[in-house]
């Protein structure tokens, strides 16, 4: 898929006309539109473009993306492995060495060779819409994304930076408990702090805290943290005080790490990055993390997903894998083309 034109969309925002690409975070201090990815495990993907402008994501043709089969789906990590993962983080936190970490699955199934993910953004658009959807397509430096996230990880006006961590999901309401508002008020302070390394003094507040959000088939809590940045200070200092989003790592940051990179089997990639823009003309850009994302790994002619959970001293293994199965469920019906039965709890 070579041949595809490199181009970016976020939202109503459709970039074009690639200039140049680099791993180096310092050039979104400089001049111009550019689409970022970030991996979580630190590759970083900076891409400038030449023309931007408003065209909303395109109507799904007839045809013109065949996802894989629900039931074609295989993950990393399968049930066994990934409840005794939970209960070894348990162990983790009851000796002390940590008090939650994000534990993930990566979900892989073939995809066709000429399957383009421009094509899986105008369904992922229809069938589960979201505030931070992104795509970027740089075939020729091995970057295909499409995400539907629901999170933001860094949004930023001149010196003003935001974050809105999410944690807690279910499918209602009604279904948030006491553990997901703890987890939640856990990683705000995790997320306080990596923007108190950054930004000024006194400037990192809490605007909102544990809010819920309604998105499709499931339900979240989530607040925000805003700080200023201190003179000087750029975007290579905020992403090296922010990444990886720590709602999608654990606290403390530097331990979960550890233990995610014990316990997970496969990279995550893109998956639980950062997806976004950055205007570095006009000083402003919204990161998103990256969840509710698929990426193509052309070398192995699969399409990859990421679905994961927070787990905490009062989490229960079969209730996290079963958050999993919630968060993928959707947007795998999505990328077979089922997504009208999703709201039917398909099973990963």
């Amino acid at each position: 898929m070579h041949d595809l034109p490199p181009l970016a969309r976020f939202g109503d925002r459709l970039a074009t006309g690639l200039l140049d690409v680099t791993s180096d975070s310092a050039a979104l201090d400089s001049r111009g539109f550019w689409a970022v990815a970030a991996d979580f495990e630190g590759g970083l993907t900076c891409a400038r473009f030449a023309d931007v402008r408003t065209e909303p994501v395109p109507a799904p043709m007839p045809g013109r993306w065949r996802g894989p089969a629900v039931g074609d789906w295989t993950s990393s990590l399968d049930h066994a492995a990934y409840t005794a993962g939970v209960e070894r983080i348990r162990a983790y936190i009851a000796a002390g060495e940590v008090y939650q970490v994000n534990l993930c699955r990566v979900l892989s199934a073939p995809v066709a060779p000429d399957a383009d993910v421009d094509a899986l953004t105008a369904v992922l658009a229809r069938g589960n819409p979201a505030p931070y959807a992104g795509t970027i397509r740089l075939p020729g430096h091995g970057v295909e994304i499409a995400t539907a996230s629901p999170e933001l990880f860094l949004r930023r006006d001149g010196r003003t930076v935001e974050s809105g961590p999410i944690k807690g999901t279910g499918r209602t309401e009604a279904e948030l408990t006491a553990k997901d508002r703890a987890e939640n008020v856990m990683i705000v302070d995790l997320v306080r702090n990596d923007l108190g390394r950054v930004c000024a003094t006194g400037s990192v507040t809490v605007p909102d805290l544990c809010v819920i959000e309604k998105h499709p088939g499931l339900v979240h809590l989530v607040s925000s943290v805003r700080g200023d940045l201190r003179p000087g200070a750029g975007w290579p200092d905020l992403l090296a005080a922010a990444f990886p989003p720590g709602s999608v790592s654990g606290a403390p940051k530097g331990s979960s790490l550890r233990i995610i990179e014990e316990l997970e089997t496969a990279p995550r990639g893109p998956y639980c990055g950062g997806i976004g823009w950055v205007d570095a003309d006009r000083g402003t850009a919204e990161l998103a993390v990256g969840i509710r994302t698929f990426w193509f790994d052309r070398p192995a002619g699969l399409l990859r997903f990421g679905a994961g959970a927070g787990i905490t001293w009062g989490s229960d293994a079969e209730d996290e894998w079963r958050e999993t199965e919630l968060k993928a469920a959707r947007l795998l019906a999505v990328a077979s083309g089922t997504y009208d039965r999703a709201a039917e709890g398909l099973r990963t």
